[in-house]
């Protein structure tokens, strides 16, 4: 059994479904054997160590774990091995292939100049087409949907020469996205514009350059992507990244120089979901009659499922033959019965269609219509949704609270509340939105990347490999307020017109830094500061309130004691734990969306699932899909874990600076005030500051009052 691109499956559900198949086929086919293929592994013994069947051999240096194959731009890591007996048996063996010719990366300085903030390089599109028209063929990659369509139609807006350019990304349909791969393979085509799409597995011996529009957000996707030039071993891949600003500029120098170093994205450990195990479970009875022990053993030789305990199994065994304690009294949860002897088995073969018409851990996102609120005030099942004015991504919605104000279709709303598949909002009386903007489906700066762009900030010698420009906006922050180390937090505040700002710098991602500014406004409410609002960057947060904030006791205010009620208070109230809820429920099979000759609306799914997550909030809190439900929001839309490294991290070591006027690190976070794009969407709308003129307060030579705390 060959597994190829495993880095990109392992750790995720789909990985923990692979896993158990794995294991399943090893007991009708005890003498497989399993290779796995990668380019980009950080740590070969822990994906050696979830490939392995059997239970864990005995730690210590007798232990062999290696991987083995060949890659573009760095020892690539496949792993190789015969099956193990439940013992232990033979290690597995780790072999690196030779990496070939090493990568030639550029990063592109448009006319000697970068901005200071963006995300698009829109500034850059005349080198990008020039680097296009010098090329066979090109892959200009870029990370969102959003952005695709918008460089697709630039880079058209500048093809004088009329050169074949084409467009391949998620959301269009899968014959479009045939017709131009198979454009590719006749020759037909200068540059295709791409999202993660093309990524993995293609082999086209003619592209000859790839070309990072924007910074790559991890090193591991950027050697994927470089892989794709020049894909033969004896020729070296050619790359060009294109920072769309001064702080992405820097995350492209760290991508290079740990590309360069072979140095891949750290993987965290991975623990196998329950819900997926439920979904297995049940398959097996559709195969074949089970008994809880032999199952249990079977699935413990997996990986992602080691430590699971017996009586977590059985768990897991009595919610997939009664639903739970919470719902056993309804019959259609019960799928699977046991017989005289012990064994447990799919109650009818009607059942056993159904699951498998149902199998699988990838949950489409689901749509929200936007509509006005009809009635006043009383309890949101009592109000209806009236008229609509657009959609949106569910996750949009998901971590606002009731009166959250919002820019949408060009005016200001206030969110009242998730009823079915309608995001209820009346408008707002006041014209400032407390969450302006909004990141889409944007990668998340990696862990690894992410620590190497702080070592860089505080290391000055490292300024030297950097464009001029880059090099006197980090010298201009020097002087105008501090540069922060790599194992401190520094807080800027100040004031702008009638409000008061602070920004912090944490560089942990886009998703930390939203659940951190979340959790922010709630504590700094608590203490009458009055906060508006708040806007995240992956480097950055800033939030704004009526009082000044420069007084504030940032040690207490950043305690890690925020990821505990306040956390959970603030998980109340969104609507984040009911979409978490409704993928669980329907890869555990709780709710089947596909029927013999129908399936259910994502508004009828919405329903059932709603339904029963409050049933089980109120008769079984500690019920297995709301905690697996939890686990999942924490860390696919919250990122505690992370959040929970940074403020352990800077505990004892925040540096505080007032200032009279915005810094130039500021200067990319608060142009994103008063912008937002809605569902991957449309134009900028209500641009309350230009980056201009914020750029020249910035600049005034007069020299600014700074305080350190």
């Amino acid at each position: 059994m060959v597994l190829d691109e495993v880095h990109a499956i392992w750790s995720g559900k789909r990985g923990d479904l692979l896993s158990l198949a794995l294991g399943r086929l090893q007991v009708f086919a005890p003498d497989m054997r399993r290779v796995a293929l990668s380019a980009t592994v950080d740590d070969p013994a822990m994906i050696a160590g979830w490939l392995r069947p059997g239970s864990p051999p005995p730690t210590g240096e007798g232990d062999r774990e290696a991987v083995e194959g060949v890659t573009r731009a760095g020892p690539p890591h496949h792993a190789s091995h015969g099956p193990l007996p439940p013992a232990g048996g033979e290690p597995v063996t780790i072999v690196r292939g030779d990496p070939g010719s090493p990568p030639v990366i550029d990063v592109l300085v448009s006319e000697g100049h970068v901005p200071w903030a963006g995300h698009t390089g829109q500034h850059a599109m005349p080198e990008v087409y020039q680097a296009i028209a010098e090329a066979r063929l090109t892959l200009v990659f870029v990370n969102t949907r959003w952005q695709a369509e918008f460089v697709f139609q630039q880079l058209w807006s500048i093809n004088n020469d009329n050169l074949p350019i084409a467009l391949h990304h998620g959301s269009l349909a899968a014959e479009q996205r045939r017709k131009v791969e198979a454009a590719i393979a006749r020759g037909e085509l200068r540059a295709v514009v791409c999202t993660s799409t093309l990524d993995l597995g293609i082999d086209w011996g003619d592209v000859d350059l790839v070309i990072q529009l924007a910074a790559p957000k991890g090193a591991s996707r950027l050697v994927q992507r470089i892989g794709r030039a020049n894909h033969r071993l004896d020729e070296p891949s050619r790359a060009l990244m294109v920072p769309a600003s001064r702080f992405e500029t820097l995350e492209c120098q760290a991508a290079r120089e740990a590309v360069a170093e072979n140095a891949f994205d750290w993987e965290p450990v991975h623990v196998g979901t329950l819900d997926t195990l439920a979904q297995h479970v049940m398959g097996v009875a559709c195969s074949e009659p089970f008994t809880v022990e032999a199952l249990h053993a079977e699935v413990t030789g997996c990986g992602p499922y080691r430590d699971l305990s017996y009586e977590a199994f059985e768990e897991v065994v009595d919610f997939v033959a009664t639903g739970g304690y919470a719902l056993r009294t309804y019959d259609k949860f019960a799928r699977i019965v046991r017989d005289r002897d012990g064994y447990w088995r799919v109650r009818t073969p009607q059942i056993a269609q159904r699951h498998r018409m149902n199998v699988g851990t990838i949950v489409t996102a689901a749509t929200l219509s936007v509509r006005v609120a009809g009635g006043r005030g009383g309890a949101l099942r009592t109000r209806v949704g009236g008229r609509k004015i657009g959609e949106a991504e569910e996750h949009y919605f998901e971590q606002m609270s009731p009166g959250d104000t919002f820019v949408f279709a060009g005016q200001v709303w206030a969110f009242q509340g998730i009823s079915g598949l309608d995001a209820l909002v009346t408008h707002a009386t006041d014209r400032d939105p407390k969450i302006p903007s909004y990141g889409g489906s944007k990668f998340p700066l990696s862990t690894s990347l992410a620590v190497r762009v702080r070592a860089m900030i505080q290391d000055r010698d490292h300024w030297r490999v950097l464009p001029g420009d880059v090099q006197e906006w980090l010298e201009l922050q020097d002087r105008r307020s501090l540069i922060p180390t790599a194992d401190s937090l520094l807080i800027e505040t100040f004031q702008r017109g009638d409000r008061h700002f602070m920004v912090c710098y944490p560089f942990e991602g886009r998703l930390a830094h939203t659940t951190l500014a979340m959790l922010l406004t709630r504590r700094l409410d608590r203490a009458g500061v009055g906060p508006l609002g708040f806007v995240c960057t992956d480097y950055s947060l800033a939030v704004w309130a009526i009082r000044p904030l420069g007084d504030l006791d940032f040690d207490d205010l950043f305690q890690p004691d925020m990821l505990g009620d306040d956390l959970e208070a603030w998980l109340e109230e969104s609507f984040m734990m009911k979409r978490s809820f409704r993928d669980c429920a329907l890869i555990a099979g709780l709710i089947e969306r596909r029927q013999p000759g129908a399936e259910k609306t994502g508004r009828q799914v919405t329903f059932s699932t709603d339904l029963i997550h409050d049933v089980l909030r109120r008769h079984q809190p500690d019920h297995l899909l709301l905690r697996t439900a939890r686990a999942d929001a924490a860390a696919g839309l919250l990122d505690v874990a992370r959040l929970g490294q940074l403020l352990t991290r800077i505990g004892g070591h925040i540096r505080a600076v007032a200032l009279d006027r915005p810094s130039p690190f500021s200067v990319p976070v608060l142009v994103q005030i008063g912008r937002e794009r809605v569902g991957g969407g449309a134009a900028d709308m209500i641009l309350e500051d230009s980056a201009e003129a914020l750029i020249a307060e910035v600049m005034d030579e007069d020299p600014p009052q700074v305080g350190v705390a």
